[in-house]
């Protein structure tokens, strides 16, 4: 046990610090203090020079732009076409046969489809017959009208003669003359039976609905078994169109220019128009009116542009056809 107390003295005495040491550790910390002072003034005076610096105003005079050419007016819109039909029927029917579907593209005078047609041959059926009748009636008016004929000049002989009294020939002359009114009144009965066909056989026709002008369906609108009206009747349950037709030589652009530069659009002025679709697809164009009238939301004016060259082999593709309605556009005016 002495033996482990002697030995502990030399590393005890090691640890104690010396005067020496005490003033080597104070300059230190007295350095660093000095430091961290003068970082913190020096970051002062930087900040102080950057709030209390002026700016620097620079100085240009004004000058008029320079006058050049007009540049280009971008007006965006969409593809319409200029001629565009909601087939409907002409009387009300219900619809026997449907012949055609979305994207089919149709002649002019092509048949679309058809309507319950009997009651309306039934009615043509009765017309003509009762024109048959007539005229049968007038081929027998005809023969009691030669023989009264007959009698009549048999009569004028004996009354010449005086065998016969004057009573008996102007009965036979009032026998003659009302069978020649019959006759002219039976004609007049067989006109008005030909207009009753006439109007019966458009009855008929009226059950056949066709394309008015070439063009692509783009709406199919009613199925066999429905009711088609030309007038709204029957609520939810009666349809008023058959198809919705548009010909696609009829579109044409029309987009919305800022009433800012509407001065600038003119009747006639060329354009250039792209799609959307087609960004490497252009197509030259004129204005070809200018509608009086604007947009009070979007302070806009609408501008009608018709293409000069339509006939283009791919805007006639089903696959891919630019001129559907509702394809954006961009037009230029120059």
């Amino acid at each position: 046990m002495a033996t482990s107390q002697k030995s502990l003295k030399p590393d005890l005495a090691s640890l104690r610090i010396t005067d020496a040491k005490r003033k080597t550790s104070r300059s230190r910390r007295w350095v660093w203090i000095v430091v961290a002072v003068l970082g913190v003034g020096l970051l002062a005076a930087v900040a102080s020079a950057y709030l209390n610096r002026k700016p620097e105003v620079e100085v240009v005079a004004a000058r008029k732009p320079a006058t050049g050419p007009a540049g280009v007016l971008n007006a965006s819109g969409y593809i319409t076409p200029r001629r565009r039909a909601t087939i409907a029927a002409k009387i009300t029917g219900r619809v026997t046969g449907v012949f055609f579907d979305e994207g089919t593209r149709v002649s002019e005078g092509q048949l679309l489809s058809t309507l319950d047609d009997s009651d309306a041959k039934r009615a043509l059926d009765s017309s003509k017959a009762d024109r048959d009748a007539t005229q049968a009636a007038i081929a027998d008016f005809e023969v009691q009208l030669h023989n009264a004929e007959i009698e009549l000049r048999r009569a004028q002989q004996l009354v010449k003669e005086g065998v016969q009294t004057q009573q008996a020939l102007d009965a036979a002359n009032m026998n003659a003359d009302s069978l020649r009114a019959k006759i002219a009144l039976a004609k007049q009965q067989v006109v008005a039976s030909e207009a009753r066909i006439r109007e019966q056989q458009q009855n008929v026709d009226n059950c056949t609905i066709k394309a008015p002008f070439a063009g692509i369906v783009v709406s199919k609108d009613a199925q066999v078994g429905e009711m088609v009206s030309p007038i709204s009747a029957g609520g939810g349950f009666t349809r008023t169109g058959i198809a919705t037709i548009v010909d696609l030589h009829s579109n044409e652009v029309e987009v919305d220019v800022s009433e800012a530069y509407i001065a600038k659009v003119s009747n006639n002025q060329p354009v250039n128009a792209a799609l959307d679709a087609y960004p490497d697809w252009s197509s030259p164009g004129k204005v070809r009116t200018v509608i009086p009238t604007a947009d009070r939301q979007k302070a806009t004016v609408k501008v009608r542009i018709s293409f000069t060259e339509p006939d283009h082999k791919e805007l006639m593709d089903p696959a891919k056809d630019p001129h559907s309605p509702g394809y954006g556009s961009e037009s230029e005016l120059p």
